[in-house]
């Protein structure tokens, strides 16, 4: 069975895609467009600059060893110095300039080549109609200094290793990278919900010892009578003190969280060909089909039907 971060992780469809190492030289700056259902690192092998990203409230200083994740694809801008910010062109341009083809590295910048910005950066997408509180709820940017060091030296290791497999020659060595970068997010995304941070974006359930027991026992077991009551067992608590405590760091009810997540899980079997909307109604834990469709309309604002027809492919009529 999967622990709760994997749980989560794996419904979304989480998948990993390494897009470029850089080799960078002052003067330069890189414009990042927005991208939907996507999360997106930035690890610092070597060098450093600066990270402004839109909603965030400042630039984040991104040091050699730092790692920052943007879970939301949201627009940002990465620059060598304050000075050079608004002079920082669209990632479009800087690829054709650098006359960088997808392999190897991406060189770019100025004739200051006394010491360069070496960037490992790459994204992963999820399922469109995918979603969870702990992704929505996320910071618009993760800052993890010293990362290596703090995630262990396995988790330095891996970096390097994608550092070096990476757009490389050798074989495998992009297969490599890409699942050693989604280990890194869900390492990273742990590091978060495990720090005093997560309170501040409403997550704190996730690293509250009691809570996160209870949130455990239901990923486990979705399709189970989950009520408040058994939740509470779950966490070794009372019923009054659980739904309290849920409520203060989740701003949410227990059983609001509980419906939330049976509906991703009954959106991936609705995707699945040969699947019933009985099938679906299993899977998050109703006993019939008009309870789970009145359910699902609630939650999503769509009957099982109308979202099944949206994400269907059409039918060849030849």
């Amino acid at each position: 069975m999967l622990d709760l971060l994997s749980d989560i992780l794996t419904n979304l469809s989480m998948r990993g895609s390494l897009y470029f190492r850089t080799s960078l030289t002052s003067p330069w700056g890189i414009e990042v467009p927005q991208f939907e259902n996507v999360a997106r690192f930035h690890f610092a092998h070597r060098g450093n600059c600066l990270v402004e990203v839109e909603g965030a409230k400042k630039p984040v200083c991104l040091e050699q060893g730092d790692l920052v994740i943007i879970p939301h694809g949201a627009s940002h801008k990465l620059y060598c110095a304050p000075e050079t910010r608004h002079a920082a062109l669209p990632l479009e341009t800087v690829i054709e300039q650098s006359g960088y083809n997808g392999n190897g590295v991406l060189v770019y910048g100025g004739d200051d080549d006394d010491r360069d910005t070496q960037l490992i950066c790459g994204h992963f997408s999820f399922e469109p109609h995918a979603k969870h509180v702990l992704m929505e709820r996320l910071p618009p940017i993760i800052h993890l200094k010293n990362y290596g060091e703090t995630a262990g030296k396995w988790m330095e290791a891996s970096l390097r290793v994608i550092g070096d497999e990476a757009g490389g020659r050798k074989m495998g060595g992009d297969l490599i990278a890409l699942k050693m970068s989604e280990a890194i997010l869900a390492q990273a995304i742990r590091s978060f919900i495990e720090s005093r941070d997560a309170d501040d974006w409403a997550l704190g359930a996730f690293s509250d010892k009691q809570l996160s027991r209870a949130l455990d026992a239901f990923h486990k077991s979705p399709a189970e009578r989950w009520t408040v009551e058994a939740l509470a067992n779950a966490a070794g608590m009372s019923r009054t003190s659980f739904a309290v405590q849920f409520q203060k760091l989740m701003q949410m009810s227990p059983m609001e969280y509980v419906t939330g997540w049976r509906m991703e899980i009954a959106k991936k079997v609705l995707h699945q060909l040969g699947c019933s909307l009985t099938d679906a109604a299993e899977s998050a834990g109703y006993a019939s089909d008009s309870a789970f469709t009145r359910a699902f309309k609630k939650e999503t604002g769509q009957t099982p039907a109308e979202f099944r027809k949206l994400k269907m492919p059409a039918r060849s009529n030849s």
